[in-house]
């Protein structure tokens, strides 16, 4: 479809106004230092592990809770001057909680059936993204304003991993607010991407992402209400769920949610391995599991599946690279090879307006009409809103709290971007029709994670909507499971979004299982 004046002009607009703030960004605040170390290898056989592994390893005494933990804390130590990935640990507690881990199976009667039954993940470490509740680590999600602010309670999610025996080493960064995709704030700094330091990790859970790939971690959690778990699981080259919204607890999580925006929020797994994906799910989703078929086996060949290999031309979004159009096409080749299954090409017009379909209905209000708080009051927490332009100017002299990416989504605020409600909502809704009916209860559709692999530092200021890829599967509500499929010509990770219809998060799940079989799932940072 031929773009119209209008949307040809939206496009030479916006990405002036994106290139003018990326411009300015480069001249007041000169350039980061260039770095081409790698990580160093793993070594320890215990880093090459599934949490599910491990746990099996530590019931049957094979190996004490303490040395997975002490190994996995010696692997922090060893790459996080890299990366800035953890940003508060608790490795003596982490420690302390691991003894006891061991003294439990040592004193245990019941057998190791009756451990993998009550604490499936006794004694495994666990990463967890900052801007969950973790009881005595910062909770600030990267604001100045809010530094000293420590938790007093853990978030449902987290609490139940730990009811299930998981250990926390720490907390990792965020983006401020957790709202942009790449992890930045001037309370903590930058994170990097383990496959190359000079590339983002993504964001708002891309200390995760970093620090699960650099085998720093095994498990750990996130949250996306845009892409926020499916990125950096893609940037990095991991799994990352994002579950049916309401399915997993959002409670005691900063910013919290308002407007509409509880019905876009999911919380969900991040991990290596997609194994650990369906047990971490079970425990993260407590009572609300029986919403889910987690214990119904899925029989791949039954599925009906679907592509479609780009947005069909979104003013606000750049082209799909060639490498992930071919990797994702493979996809589809070695469905139909393997399973005897036929993937079909499907395309949905409405998927050019993704970016404004989320713009407009993350600004609706919620049932009783009040709207969601402004990024801007956000930003002033916990005092007076903050005033985007006057943090402008004072970026330009190094005096601003705030990193250039919330004061130019502060600046984006005061723009009215969307189309008026009446060509919007109409879109959605025909969107959200045809994919619905499309994908039913037995549909799989694959679906581009993001236009190109894991930018440059800073670069995202320069396009900062083709997260709109991820960002419409939010608005949608639909579970999507993020794969990764091994590593393209600059060594960066591919991947591909495989997207279910509503509740059927253990399609997207098993579908990962396959995908990682066939195309290997995550790689070591330098793999060949």
């Amino acid at each position: 479809m031929a773009l119209s004046l209008l949307e040809r002009a939206q496009v030479c607009f916006f990405r002036a106004f994106a290139a003018l703030f990326f411009r300015l960004f480069q001249l007041f605040s000169g350039r980061a230092a260039s770095s081409r170390n790698k990580l160093p290898p793993v070594s320890n056989p215990l880093l090459l592990l599934p949490a599910t592994q491990l746990a099996r390893k530590i019931r049957r005494k094979e190996v004490s809770s303490v040395e997975v933990v002490q190994t996995f804390i010696d692997r922090i130590q060893e790459v996080n001057p890299f990366l800035n990935a953890v940003v508060k640990d608790r490795f003596a507690a982490a420690l302390q909680e691991a003894a006891q881990v061991d003294k439990l199976i040592e004193e245990e009667t019941g057998g190791e059936e009756v451990l993998e039954d009550r604490l499936p993940f006794l004694g495994v470490p666990l990463s967890v993204k900052e801007s969950y509740s973790l009881q005595g680590m910062p909770f600030t999600t990267g604001l100045v304003s809010r530094r000293g602010i420590v938790a007093t309670v853990d978030a449902p999610p987290v609490a139940l991993l730990k009811r299930a025996g998981a250990i926390p080493l720490g907390v990792t960064n965020i983006s401020e607010l957790c709202m942009w995709s790449e992890s930045h704030n001037h309370l903590y700094g930058i994170t990097s991407n383990p496959y190359d330091l000079e590339r983002i990790p993504g964001g708002s859970s891309g200390g995760e992402g970093s620090i699960l790939a650099a085998a720093g971690a095994v498990i750990g959690v996130g949250s996306d209400i845009g892409g926020s778990i499916r990125m950096p699981s893609f940037f990095n080259g991991i799994f990352g769920h994002k579950t049916t919204p309401g399915v997993v607890s959002c409670e005691n999580q900063y910013p919290p949610t308002s407007g509409r925006w509880s019905e876009y929020l999911s919380s969900g797994p991040m991990c290596r391995y997609a194994e650990d994906l369906l047990p971490m799910l079970k425990i993260m989703a407590g009572p609300n599991v029986s919403m889910l078929s987690l214990n119904t086996k899925v029989d791949l060949k039954k599925l009906r599946f679907f592509t479609i290999p780009h947005d069909g031309g979104s003013v606000f979004t750049h082209p799909v690279s060639k490498e992930l159009m071919d990797i994702q096409r493979k996809v589809a080749e070695r469905l139909e090879c393997d399973l005897g299954v036929q993937v079909q090409k499907v395309c949905l017009p409405e998927l050019r307006y993704s970016f404004q379909i989320w713009d407009k209905y993350m600004g609706l209000p919620d049932k009783e009409g009040k709207p969601p708080i402004k990024f801007a009051e956000l930003m002033g927490e916990p005092g007076r809103p903050a005033w985007p332009l006057w943090e402008l100017l004072k970026r330009m002299v190094g005096k601003s709290d705030h990193t250039m990416a919330a004061i130019l989504l502060g600046l984006i605020e005061m723009i009215p971007i969307s189309q008026p409600a009446a060509f919007i909502v109409p879109k959605k809704e025909k969107l959200q029709k045809d994919l619905d009916e499309m994908l039913g209860t037995d549909g799989i559709l694959l679906y581009p994670s993001h236009p190109r692999v894991a930018p440059k530092h800073h670069h995202p200021l320069f396009r900062p909507f083709d997260f709109a890829y991820t960002g419409i599967l939010n608005i949608l509500g639909l579970p999507v499971t993020q794969c990764p499929l091994g590593l393209g010509e600059e060594g960066l990770p591919l991947g591909v979004q495989v997207v279910g219809g509503k509740m059927q998060d253990h399609l997207t799940l098993a579908v990962a299982v396959y995908l990682e079989k066939t195309f290997g799932g995550w790689r070591p940072p330098g793999a060949n």
